[in-house]
């Protein structure tokens, strides 16, 4: 048994006694002041639920299930409708409709031929492949303004990618690495576009609205895209020295193999043309999204997109797939259903606002030198991610509560709330943080454990390169202090 193992194992069997003394210690405990009972059970339920996430005592789907008894049972929330609604939440039906769209794209074959194409061309060994989908994913945040939109058309290129590698879910390091790095990519290359999630967009109006600043998409663009850049390549370089995928350098013998598979595909099938033509459709209507309304009059959103593309290829004569064809996997909406359950009742009860005010006040932020504050506050926001589950939720309270704080301490508050608003895309510690987290999650290929160590890290490391930029980047850009 190996060293990692034997640390899985001991977490398993310290997982559930942990997680019932979270549990009850902290709902008996008193009542802190400025905390309602509510959010005191709402923080209380969501720990214990965390702690079995991350230690794997129970299957993931189970902990889920048992969050959504707890929260009515102990009156935590007024209505069990409101814990079981949650099934019903659209990312939900994001998440079936991907499964949908990958299936069809794997029974179609233009996955296959996607990946076998990406592979003979750019990706000669594991390391090459794994930087070819990172840069992908820095150029679709340019015209897929949807986090979810891009790890739902990146999802089924991986798959494809390590069916041809012959990665075994839970097994394959190369497997492991590819999915945490889709979902560092997709994060961080968020941050360098202003347009690339709407937290980004409602961070620049409050900005702008309160400090009277005049940021721009240019102005985002030139202070964080060199950043990002950076962190990226971080990222990719400590992800090698987390998971080492030395064992598995069997992927040069194959290369002459991979070619005559490519070339065994020949020309394009019907199937694949409905498959790609279904996949454009939603490509473009992704990336369209902010013209909706002039164009038809109305919005379709990320998910509605997701749908339709799913019904067309389900559609009969239309489309390629039949219903039992579909590779959905249902302990994963059980387990989203809960994560989204429990972290929605911790901001609805106040309870990860409260949280939030206890760390600023507990770093006595008043009290520090300006350079101090602004690294306190990039590395608060940078793992606030922790408490609040939704960038427009963190962006709505930390960015104004920012711009505040500059003004009572005389220091530049653009500088400031603009720097915090980069680290607002960084959720990639958990699979409850993001949307983009569940979807590569639900693939099999790694553990909510490695996960939180790589994520960890990578906000680690981003923190410190954003600190590091507002010194430097920043005020070569005519920034102030």
């Amino acid at each position: 048994m190996s060293t990692i193992q034997r640390k899985e194992g001991i977490l398993k069997k310290v997982g559930i006694p942990l997680a019932i003394v979270a549990l009850f210690g902290l709902m008996f405990m008193p009542t802190p002041e400025g905390l309602t009972l509510e959010g005191q059970k709402a923080i209380a339920i969501f720990c214990s639920a965390l702690i079995l996430w991350v230690c794997g005592s129970l299957p993931i789907y189970l902990t889920s299930m048992l969050v959504i008894i707890l929260l009515p049972v102990t009156q935590t929330v007024a209505k069990e409708k409101v814990v079981f609604a949650t099934l019903g939440y659209d990312v939900i039906w994001l998440m079936v409709s991907a499964f949908v769209l990958t299936s069809a794209m794997i029974k179609s074959d233009i996955a296959r031929r996607l990946a076998l194409w990406m592979i003979t061309y750019f990706g000669q060994s594991p390391k090459k492949a794994l930087f070819v989908l990172i840069i992908i994913n820095f150029v679709l945040v340019f015209f897929v303004p949807s986090t979810t939109a891009r790890a739902t058309l990146m999802v089924p290129i991986c798959m494809i990618l390590l069916e041809i590698y012959k990665a075994v879910p839970g097994e394959s390091a190369f497997g492991k690495l590819m999915m945490l790095q889709g979902v560092q990519a997709d994060a961080i290359a968020t941050s360098g576009v202003m347009t690339g999630t709407a937290a980004n967009i409602i961070a620049v109006g409050f900005i702008n609205s309160q400090t009277g600043a005049d940021i721009g998409y240019l102005d985002w663009l030139v202070a964080s895209l060199p950043t990002a850049l950076i962190s990226m390549f971080m990222a990719y370089l400590i992800g090698f020295k987390l998971f080492s995928i030395k064992k598995e350098q069997h992927f040069q013998e194959a290369l002459g193999r991979l070619k005559i598979e490519y070339q065994k595909l020949g020309r394009l099938s019907l199937e694949e043309k409905k498959a790609i033509t279904i996949f454009l459709f939603a490509v473009f209507l992704w990336a369209s999204e902010n013209y909706h309304l002039t164009w038809f009059g109305f919005k379709i959103s990320v998910y509605m997109t997701a749908v339709i593309s799913a019904v067309l290829c389900l559609l009969p004569k239309v489309g390629l797939l039949k219903w039992e064809e579909a590779k959905i996997k249902w302990d994963l909406m059980l387990f989203a259903a809960g994560a989204y359950a429990a972290g929605n009742t911790l901001e609805s009860t106040k309870g990860s606002q409260w949280i939030m005010g206890k760390v600023v006040e507990g770093l006595n932020l008043e009290s520090l030198p300006t350079h101090w504050v602004y690294v306190v506050v990039i590395f608060v926001c940078m793992y606030s991610h922790l408490i609040f589950t939704s960038k427009t939720v963190r962006t709505t309270i930390l960015i104004p509560s920012i711009i505040a704080l500059a003004k009572t301490l005389s220091m530049d508050p653009v500088t400031l709330a603009l720097a915090a608003s980069f680290t607002l895309t960084y959720t990639v510690t958990l699979p409850p943080h993001s949307k983009v987290n569940t979807i590569y999650f639900a693939t099999g290929y790694f553990s909510v454990i490695d996960q939180m160590k790589y994520g960890l890290i990578t906000c680690l490391i981003s923190a410190t390169i954003i600190s590091i930029s507002i010194f430097t980047w920043f005020q070569l850009l005519g920034y102030g202090l």
